[in-house]
């Protein structure tokens, strides 16, 4: 026989007493459930009651139960009225989009009430009922983000930047410091992407590992109480299909972190039943192979419940969080038999593609129908009651609408007369014709039905158009609009466009360059060397660094850039790991969020690609889309250019750059400029990735003295050779390349002066190229991207936006690699990847045309 198990002790979700054991089909009154206590339970009962007679104490104990089931119960009608609602409000166009977690309420609560200060949720759109009963989210809250409300007082989680349900804390407050996250209930910053919200659950997880198990890490008290927090993860079912997902689970099982993933269940993704999206339609059943045993060392517990379960799904989510909190042990809740009662989202009608005898089930299985019938059935409430509390929590969710969309509106509404003011009391008069278009605008602008800022100054800026010559004058109408316009860009910033990156003084932008220091008999050194030698004096004086990935432990990476360093401080803090690259960066996504420095190493750059997605969807926009409410210090380190074959030395910049803008990207040309490079972004907190050029670890250079203090600025070109008739820019591997070419070019008669630009973002903030080209008036851009990559990029940078385009006495030139992947071997490299003839020929093309008499053709 089925058991529900009702705790009548201490709740961490809200303060009440929660359930004890009750048979499913047995009577419920104050005897049983007092009598199901815990022994624990009844000792302290004893200590604290022992003055009170029994039949009183056990009176007290069930109206408290029924209390908080009643709350329950309205905290699950609040959740669905607001799904309801907000539907209604993008369907009558006051909202863009609408997708919510109707179906789920029930489960959701039971979850909730395990969810302590401390622990963490990476999850995804349709978890508003855990948020609200969490307390990490209001009615208000939820509605303002719906209609893009960017005030963050008013829209913590994301100002606006993502579309509804899209939940994120603040860890970071006004004065760009992290909060105490143990005082604190934490949600990363949702993303759309299915399952995109994996990999980061895992290092959310691994952070409370190192807390518990790393002494030098107690010090930092505000990220973690003994490693005593759980990662609380959730996904839908038909999520579980993507890799992402089976990556994490398995990365999860192998570390034996205390991480908890719920998979909402509710048979379909979208149009496409369950039969056809997993293995034998469970899965739990197709995770067995995972399943952890008493003896097995690795592995993941396993719990299944029916989402219209109340009773059950709160002894099971207390059941398996306690081993998971205590042990470190993750654990799989599948949640079945879930509903949506309005669809999967605004944009479609699940009416389409569900059966008249599906439909009908989902509403017989609805679980605040199934939770309103148990409620009845054990004598908890009445019919009158229950109707009174959906009603209440239905004018809750209403009144939260209507006061919400109010505020939302009302600073919109005055932008918008602040413009007709400017326009109507305007003293010049244009001509009929512009005065009857003029009004036009104003009238169809004071007429929108749903008011936006898209509305106001797209009619400003028509409205500038249509304004006369007798207009244009200081204090007149053109004037007055011109800089309204200005000015209400210049907000729209604020709104919409600002916190890319960091920009307090914890920018990376904002750390001063140190040199270099050489002692006077400095030995010239293999290049890995001087990585590996400053890792260790950066792990050496920060604890909070260490770094993660394929053969960095052991081996000492596969290039021997860590050798020695696992033996020296440990195998958490040079860590090996399994080939999962997304799950690697996910890793430190989530590390970083709780207060570390992670390195996260993906062995080749051409595997990077392994983590675009997690690098673009989720790291490159964690600051953006929380309105600089969160940040993830990760670097990600690689190695790249010019090895062998195809998946061995691409250079594929431009898909990197054109998606991972928030993410510094920074190209060295030898090893200690990467190390500079990452003492600098050690000293910020934003997120970077370095590509170490892989012929550069057996070249030799002169061994530095100040380890872990030497730092290259970033976004600042470097003039390695002045010259005054071309400026070659470049970087990475190339820069060797370049050398060659330049020195043959020397031999000609021709001064070529050659700029590393070190990184691509941020690419030259000074505008050092563009001086260059002012003096040479001709300039090439070379790498080993395909034609119209990374070169095009440079080009632009300097061309248009520096203004390069005016001091030109030649077209701009780029030389790059084939459009297809390098081919293998010395021969295929030549015929493939730009070398130093290339150059040449390149340079003294250019300066042929210019002098043909000095420089006649080769060919």
């Amino acid at each position: 026989m089925t058991k529900f198990l009702l705790f009548v002790g201490h709740s961490t979700f809200n303060k009440k007493p929660n359930f004890a054991s009750l048979d499913a089909y047995g009577e419920l009154n104050r005897h049983n459930c007092s009598a199901m206590m815990t022994s624990k339970q009844k000792t302290e009962e004893t200590i604290s009651n022992d003055s009170q007679p029994k039949a009183s104490n056990e009176a007290l104990k069930f109206e408290e139960f029924r209390k908080e089931v009643l709350n329950d119960y309205r905290l699950a009608h609040l959740s669905r009225q607001m799904s309801v609602l907000a539907r209604r409000e993008v369907l009558n166009g006051k909202a863009k989009f609408g997708i919510f977690g109707d179906g789920k309420e029930v489960a959701q609560i039971a979850m909730a009430k395990q969810f302590r200060n401390g622990d963490w949720r990476s999850g995804y759109y349709r978890d508003q009922t855990f948020m609200l009963a969490t307390g990490m989210t209001t009615p208000e809250k939820f509605f303002a983000m719906l209609y893009g409300e960017t005030r963050t007082d008013l829209n913590p989680d994301n100002g606006g930047r993502s579309m509804n349900n899209h939940f994120g804390t603040r860890l970071i407050d006004t004065n760009n410091q992290w909060i105490d996250q143990t005082k604190s209930k934490n949600t990363s910053s949702d993303i759309s992407p299915t399952a995109g919200q994996m990999p980061r659950l895992t290092g959310l997880a691994l952070a409370s590992k190192l807390y518990r198990e790393q002494k030098e890490l107690s010090e930092l008290r505000q990220f973690s109480n003994n490693g005593n927090e759980v990662a609380f993860g959730t996904i839908g079912d038909a999520s579980t299909s993507e890799g992402l997902f089976f990556e994490t689970l398995n990365a999860a099982s192998v570390l034996q972190i205390p991480m908890a993933v719920s998979v909402w269940d509710d048979g379909y993704g979208i149009s496409v039943p369950v039969e056809k999206q997993t293995t034998k339609a469970s899965i739990s059943k197709a995770l067995k192979g995972l399943e952890k045993g008493r003896r097995d060392q690795s592995g993941i517990l396993i719990y299944e419940a029916f989402g219209w379960d109340y009773a059950t799904l709160c002894q099971i989510y207390e059941d398996g969080i306690q081993k998971c909190r205590k042990d470190h042990v993750p654990v799989l809740f599948h949640i079945k038999e879930l509903t949506q009662p309005t669809g999967h989202s605004t944009s479609g009608s699940h009416e389409r593609y569900k059966s008249e005898e599906r439909l009908k089930w989902e509403k017989e299985k609805d679980c605040l129908v199934q939770m309103r019938d148990w409620m009845l059935d054990k004598g908890l409430a009445d019919e009158s009651a229950l109707d009174q509390v959906e009603e209440e929590a239905r004018k809750e969710a209403v009144d939260a609408q209507k006061s919400t969309y109010a505020g939302y509106l009302a600073p919109i509404k005055q932008e918008r007369q602040e413009l007709i003011d400017i326009v109507e009391l305007k003293h010049c008069i244009c001509d009929a014709a512009r005065e009857d278009e003029i009004k036009k605008i104003v009238s169809g602008l004071k007429n929108t039905v749903n008011l936006n800022r898209k509305e106001i100054l797209s009619s400003a800026r028509k409205i500038l158009r249509h304004v006369c010559v007798s207009c244009d004058k200081p204090g007149g109408l053109k004037d007055s609009l011109r800089k309204w316009v200005h000015n209400y860009y210049e907000s729209g910033k604020e709104k919409y466009n600002l916190f890319l990156y960091d920009e307090s003084d914890k920018s990376p932008l904002k750390v001063a360059p140190v040199a270099p220091q050489y002692a006077d008999d400095a030995p010239r050194v293999p290049g890995r060397e001087i990585i590996r030698d400053n890792f260790n004096a950066v792990f050496a004086n920060n604890p909070r660094v260490l770094t993660l990935g394929e053969d960095t432990g052991k081996l000492g990476g596969v290039n021997q850039t860590l050798e020695g360093l696992q033996s020296k401080y440990g195998e958490w803090r040079v860590r090996d790991t399994g080939i999962h690259e997304a799950t690697i960066v996910g890793e430190g996504i989530g590390l970083a969020l709780r207060g570390l420095r992670p390195i996260a190493e993906i062995q080749y750059f051409d595997y990077l690609l392994y983590t675009l997605h997690t690098l673009s969807d989720d790291l490159a926009s964690t600051h953006y889309r929380t309105k600089g409410g969160q940040k993830a210090p990760v670097i990600v380190r690689t190695r790249g250019h010019r090895l062998e074959g195809i998946w061995h030395s691409g250079s594929p910049l431009s898909m990197v750059i054109n998606s991972i803008r928030g993410i510094h990207v920074c190209v060295p040309r030898d090893m200690t400029r990467a190390a500079g490079m990452y003492n600098t972004i050690l000293e910020g907190e934003d997120p970077a990735l370095v590509i170490e050029p892989l012929n550069g670890y057996r070249i030799r250079e002169k061994q530095p003295s100040n380890w872990g203090e030497f730092r290259i600025p970033l976004g600042i070109p470097e003039i390695i050779t002045e010259g005054t008739d071309v400026t070659l820019v470049t970087y990475g591997s190339c820069v060797r390349i370049a050398a060659d070419a330049i020195s043959q070019l020397n031999d000609a008669g021709i001064s070529v002066e050659l700029i590393d630009i070190q990184t691509l973002l941020p690419f030259d903030t000074q505008g050092i190229i563009l001086e260059s080209l002012k003096k040479t008036n001709r300039i090439v851009f070379f790498d080993e991207d395909v034609p119209g990559g990374a070169t095009a990029y440079m080009m632009q940078k300097v061309i248009e936006e520096q203004g390069g385009f005016y001091y030109l006495d030649h077209k701009p030139v780029t030389i790059t690699a084939k459009d297809h992947r390098p081919a293998y071997g010395t021969d295929g490299d030549y015929f493939s990847n730009p070398n130093a003839e290339d150059v040449y020929d390149a340079v003294y093309a250019i300066m042929g045309e210019a002098y043909p008499d000095k420089f006649s053709s080769i060919y």
